[in-house]
């Protein structure tokens, strides 16, 4: 299988409780969990007049092509109770692919691996603890090189926060 990995980020309401329904519900799906990494709370990236984020990724398997991959991450969200009104804006879930394998996708709605990553330190701490040698396929250089180079500045820190294990 491909390795595959989701970004989750909430900064509404309960945040833990968020993130923890937004993963029952993509186990729901037959999407296999096999790892996540912490939970960062990090500044809000893009606009910052809003509440923190607690940001987590997964390592997950799924027996889905990226198009179905994508309509199901999308599901959850709007089933979780976002509403897309602002660019960057506050939101209850957010659930971007990452990677899907080494897979490059370039179309108007899916875009893989995720053209952010290498500007996100949200991203790339996650992504570090989970596989810090994956090559990112276009960049052609690994995590923890990515996140050697980024520039993103924004304040974050490691909670204490933990996801019910059950899931993993």
């Amino acid at each position: 299988m491909r390795k595959i990995y989701l970004s989750l980020g909430s900064n509404q309401g309960s945040r833990l409780d968020n993130l923890q329904t937004a993963c029952i519900e993509i186990s729901n799906y037959a999407l296999k969990i096999n790892a996540s990494s912490p939970i960062y709370e990090t500044a809000p990236w893009g606009k910052s007049d809003q509440p923190w984020f607690y940001n987590l990724v997964l390592e997950i398997d799924s027996p889905y092509e990226p198009n179905q991959l994508l309509k199901i991450c999308l599901d959850i969200e709007k089933k979780l109770g976002r509403i897309r009104k602002i660019k960057w804006g506050q939101r209850i879930i957010d659930i971007d692919i990452l990677y899907f394998g080494d897979l490059i996708i370039e179309t108007e709605y899916l875009k893989i691996p995720h053209p952010e990553i290498q500007n996100r330190r949200f991203n790339l701490l996650p992504l570090v603890v989970l596989n810090p040698l994956l090559i990112h396929p276009k960049l052609k250089k690994n995590q923890k090189e990515l996140l050697a180079h980024c520039d993103d500045d924004l304040a974050y820190h490691l909670t204490s926060e933990k996801l019910n294990h059950g899931l993993l």
